[in-house]
């Protein structure tokens, strides 16, 4: 006598699902939250690299790129700065200039924080400058009260 298989019932696909759907609730935010860490991790590394070049082109040129140089010039000789200074580019790559979000660092000199030197920092993940979001090279100051 031959039995004869009819595949799985609705009842048995219902619960595969319902248990995927458990599994994907619980391992799924676990998954997003490192993702979202990696990448701040991976945006200071970055930031950590454009210091690193901004330092080299300091102790060369003899002071950091203004503002309005911007980041541009670790790939690019600014205008007023001599050709036997600017030993550049002193980043391989100008997608180095970006976050892990792919939006550009924002780079002030001199800093608002950083008076002697530069502020750097990165939007972050909310795309909103001045947020708990923000990826900077500063320490903020603790409020007292």
């Amino acid at each position: 006598m031959q039995r004869r298989r009819r595949g799985f019932t609705f009842l048995e696909i219902m619960l595969v699902v319902l248990i995927i759907g458990i599994l994907f609730s619980i391992v799924g935010p676990q998954l997003m939250h490192k993702s979202g860490k990696a990448r701040i991790q991976a945006t200071k590394a970055q930031m950590g690299n454009i210091e690193t070049a901004l330092s080299m082109y300091e102790m060369e040129v003899g002071n950091f790129p203004t503002t309005a140089e911007g980041l541009k010039a670790l790939f690019e000789r600014p205008s007023d700065v001599s050709e036997d200074l600017w030993d550049g580019p002193y980043l391989k790559r100008k997608a180095g200039l970006r976050d892990a979000w792919k939006r550009e660092f924002v780079y002030e000199c001199p800093g608002e924080h950083n008076k002697d030197s530069f502020d750097l920092y990165s939007i972050g993940k909310d795309n909103k400058p001045g947020t708990e979001h923000d990826i900077t090279n500063w320490e903020e100051e603790e409020e007292t009260f």
